[in-house]
């Protein structure tokens, strides 16, 4: 977790879009949008752009020797594939060098049936293919389907499994209450890893008063959709 040295309103736009995975995952996206978002996030220097794998080789050039990387999603957004999958799909997006991070989703079904020990041995494999290509990899929780003690449990193993960071929704989930990243969801992870652990936020990140709270709170990370970029960022109300 981060200990910024300055309140998150006094922080520079460059300083505040350090903080941002620009998400550009929806799957009806064309090639011509997925390209001028990606353009997007490159021109307000944004930490990366998330995006589906398919989706690597069309946005190299427009991150290459940029600040800004790619972070492409694995097993998105259910989680449940085999372990082997999901290795196989790490391997083949960190063949990239403009890609930096990985995003997978845990499978929260196993982590709602508490098989923590079968999530557990899964996300130390992912965290070994990630880590063996000199990757970051982020391990998605699907928060919004768990109660708190599942959060919490969960929270716990993803640092266990030595992945990079614990992360909140994907932003997909349908037939639950939304909460994403609110910040009593991110206080709740926070409490449950160490200071060494990094925190990612994502889901109804839409308010720019949100997004400062979090940065206050120490998060590392947050996955904001394109349209709420210049709003966190005050570009745009």
């Amino acid at each position: 977790m981060k200990k910024p040295d300055k309140k998150a309103e006094n922080m520079t736009m460059e300083e505040l879009a350090s903080y941002i995975d620009y998400s550009v995952l929806k799957p009806e996206f064309t090639q011509e949008e997925i390209i001028e978002l990606t353009k997007d996030g490159v021109a307000k220097k944004c930490a990366t752009i998330c995006i589906n794998p398919k989706y690597i080789e069309l946005c190299e050039p427009y991150v290459k020797g940029s600040a800004t990387t790619l972070a492409p999603v694995a097993d998105f957004p259910f989680g449940t594939s085999s372990t082997e999958s999901r290795i196989q799909q790490i391997r083949d997006a960190a063949r990239s060098p403009e890609v930096s991070d990985i995003d997978i989703v845990a499978n929260f079904g196993l982590i709602r049936s508490g098989e923590y020990d079968k999530v557990l041995e899964d996300l130390k494999q992912c965290a070994a293919a990630a880590h063996e290509a000199g990757k970051v990899l982020k391990v998605i929780l699907e928060t919004d389907a768990l109660n708190g003690e599942q959060i919490r449990k969960a929270s716990r193993i993803v640092e266990q499994s030595g992945a990079d960071f614990v992360k909140t929704s994907t932003g997909f989930l349908t037939g639950h209450e939304a909460r994403g990243a609110a910040p009593e969801v991110i206080a709740m992870m926070m409490e449950e890893v160490s200071p060494e652990m990094k925190v990612k936020g994502s889901g109804c990140i839409r308010t720019r008063d949100h997004f400062l709270k979090l940065i206050d709170m120490g998060i590392d990370r947050m996955g904001v959709g394109y349209r709420s970029v210049p709003v966190v960022l005050g570009i745009q109300d």
